[in-house]
Parts: C-alpha cells; sequence; structure tokens
C-alpha cells in the first residue's frame, strides 16, 4: 500500500498507443490530462488562461493576429553572430526593441502579454511562441503547429534592422531570411513564401495610420489561400513616403495589399511559388507548419526542447472549400506572373463589389 502511494505521488501514470509502428508512451498529468512529455503538463493551466483571457473564449481576432505577428518579430531579431531568436527579448527588452521602426505598434500586443508570463511559470520566448501557436488554432481552415518548451531567457535586445518591413526590396527580404537562418541551411525564397501565409490573417494599425484594423484579404477571420489570389489582382503602387509607405492599392476596398506581398508576388524567384498557394489549402497548411516549425525555434536546438505539440488545439476545418474572386472581378482582373504554369480559373462571387470590413477590436 505504501508503495501504491508513494508512486501516485511521485510517478506519471503511463499508457502506450502504436503510432507508426512505433511504441509511444504517454504520461497522465496531475490535473489528468495526458500528454507526450511530462515536462508539457504545466501548459495545460496556460493554455486555458490564454484563451480565456488573451483570445476571449478562442476568437481568431485583432489579438490572434498580432500574437502571431509577435511570433515572427521575436524570432527574426537575430544577429550575425546567432545572438537573439525566438528567446522572447522583444518582451524582456521591450523599451529597447519596441521603440525600432519595424516594430511599430507591437508595444500593444506585448503589454497585453506581460501579465501572463508574469503569472505563469513560461520564459517569455516560451509564452510568445506557444500563444502563437494557439492563436492560430482558432481560425477555421489553420494547420496544427508545432510548440516546442525549452527557451531560455533572452540576455539581450535583439539588433535593430534585422526585422524585413513592407518596403524593403525582395533581395534584402531574403538575404534577411537567408542570413537569420544560416545556422539551419537557410531560408528559401519558397519558405519566405509558405511564412507570408500569415498574411491571411493578418491586418494592419501602423502601416497607414490613418485607418485602423485593414486587413490583407477579404477572408480575415479564416485561414484560407485567398490573400494568393487578390494580391494577384492588379493594383496601384502607392509612392514611397509617407503614411502610404510599403502599401499598394488594391482594387477591392477597405483591403491593404502589402508592397513587399505584391513584389514577392510578381518576382520571377518566387512568383510561382506564390501563384501554387491559389485554391491549394493543404499546400498552405503544410507549408506554413513546416515554416513555422522552423521559425519557431531559431536559435535554440530542437532537439534539447521538450515536443508539447499535442497541446495544441486542433483548427476547425474551413466551411468555404474552395476560393473565389471576389463580386465583380474574375481572371480578366489577374496580373499574370509565373511564366510557367496558367493561373487558375475561379468563379466569382455574386453581386455588385463590396468593401471589406475591418477587423473588430483594431
Amino acid at each position: 500500500m505504501a508503495f501504491k502511494a508513494l508512486y501516485a505521488i511521485l510517478a506519471l501514470a503511463v499508457s502506450f498507443g502504436a503510432v507508426n509502428g512505433a511504441v509511444v508512451k504517454r504520461v497522465t498529468c496531475p490535473d489528468g490530462n495526458t500528454v507526450n512529455d511530462a515536462a508539457c503538463c504545466p501548459l495545460f493551466a496556460i493554455r486555458d488562461d490564454i484563451q480565456t483571457n488573451l483570445f476571449d473564449g478562442g476568437e481568431c481576432g485583432e489579438e490572434v493576429h498580432e500574437s502571431l505577428r509577435l511570433t515572427f518579430h521575436d524570432a527574426i531579431g537575430i544577429g550575425a553572430n546567432g545572438g537573439g531568436g525566438a528567446d522572447g527579448s522583444i518582451i524582456i527588452f521591450d523599451t529597447i526593441e519596441t521603440a525600432f521602426h519595424a516594430n511599430n505598434g507591437i508595444d500593444e500586443i506585448v503589454e497585453k502579454q506581460k501579465p501572463f508570463i508574469a503569472r505563469n511559470n513560461i520564459t517569455a520566448g516560451d509564452f510568445i511562441q506557444f500563444a502563437g501557436a494557439i492563436g492560430v488554432s482558432n481560425c477555421p481552415g489553420a494547420p496544427q503547429l508545432n510548440f516546442h518548451l525549452g527557451r531560455p531567457s533572452a540576455t539581450a535586445a535583439a539588433p535593430d534592422l534585422t526585422v524585413p518591413e513592407p518596403f524593403d526590396t525582395i533581395d534584402s527580404i531574403l538575404a534577411r531570411f537567408q542570413d537569420a537562418f544560416s545556422t539551419v541551411g537557410g531560408f528559401t525564397p519558397a519558405e519566405v513564401v509558405a511564412l507570408l501565409v500569415s498574411h491571411t490573417i493578418a491586418a494592419s494599425d501602423h502601416i497607414d495610420p490613418t485607418i485602423q484594423g485593414v486587413p490583407f484579404d477579404s477572408t480575415p477571420e479564416v485561414f484560407d489561400s485567398q490573400l494568393f489570389l487578390e494580391v494577384q489582382l492588379r493594383g496601384t503602387l502607392f509612392p514611397g513616403t509617407g503614411g502610404n509607405q510599403g502599401e499598394v492599392e488594391s482594387p477591392l476596398r477597405g483591403e491593404m495589399r502589402l508592397q513587399s506581398d505584391s513584389n514577392l508576388a510578381r518576382d520571377s524567384r518566387t512568383a510561382c511559388e506564390w501563384q501554387s498557394f491559389v485554391n491549394n489549402q493543404p499546400k498552405i497548411q503544410s507549408a506554413f507548419k513546416a515554416a513555422m516549425r522552423k521559425m519557431a525555434v531559431l536559435g535554440h536546438d530542437i532537439n534539447s526542447m521538450a515536443d508539447c505539440s499535442d497541446l495544441i488545439p486542433t483548427p476547425k476545418p474551413l466551411t468555404k472549400t474552395t476560393i473565389t474572386f471576389p463580386a465583380g472581378l474574375s481572371n480578366a482582373d489577374i496580373e499574370q506572373a509565373c511564366a510557367t504554369t496558367p493561373f487558375p480559373t475561379l468563379a466569382s462571387d455574386p453581386g455588385p463589389a463590396t468593401s471589406v470590413a475591418p477587423v473588430p477590436g483594431s
């Protein structure tokens, strides 16, 4: 009897299951939840806190968009010497990093996440990536992202000028990704495009300060490939000065197109990859998941971290499985950029052209 009591206190119950022919053990946490790694047990309470108090019960809204943006801005802030990366420095050294031009407006989500880190036993680097993965899971059509636990606290601020901006040239953007990920073989142009799938659930509050919550595609509440269609519609480039720097006029009222997205969709190195995402839900899911897995552990050895991916909720599927042109537009409005593959033929929404609504809560 004493042995059984001691076992209940000191050990976790173990169960086994076959996955791809291998036996995988599961552990039961003190709260009754089961996981692949006991180190992940404390995350259940943190996950509930995030969903309830940061994401309003599990919405795919403004805080999700900003939390996803924060995962990138923290991770890509890595110097040539390997210092920085996904280490939480953007929160720990927020007075320095939020002042960087590329991080304009990110202080709002930093301030919202700080109390969560303070009341939970988790590092800033782990929290940023955990919250980002959970947030994405709230968006129908999204993949279930990976999450690995074990980032130590940052000891220094990230260098300035390490976060690409919408008005940067494609040469400089691709070079920055290659440099940032040089320790793991670089980030290919195709992986850069894959990471930008994030813009399908994104919006801008600061590129043009006169307008708030402006989405980058017409369906910011779902994780679909509408972005890759709409960015290839003919648009007009604004002058690269003032509040419109980095913005391209979209034919859809209420929608913003980033200059970098527009250029990547038309550059010979990335145009065909960009087009390949149009109406290809399985590809945007798998490519984005792989790119995020690589980005989220930038600066760390993933083999020394605990795999807690099974704590990330499974997103709901899309109810609309085929994307369409917005009303009033068709294949005739596409600016074809991929020289080797025809643009997919898609139907158009019925009715007159309408405006894209701003993202609530911005």
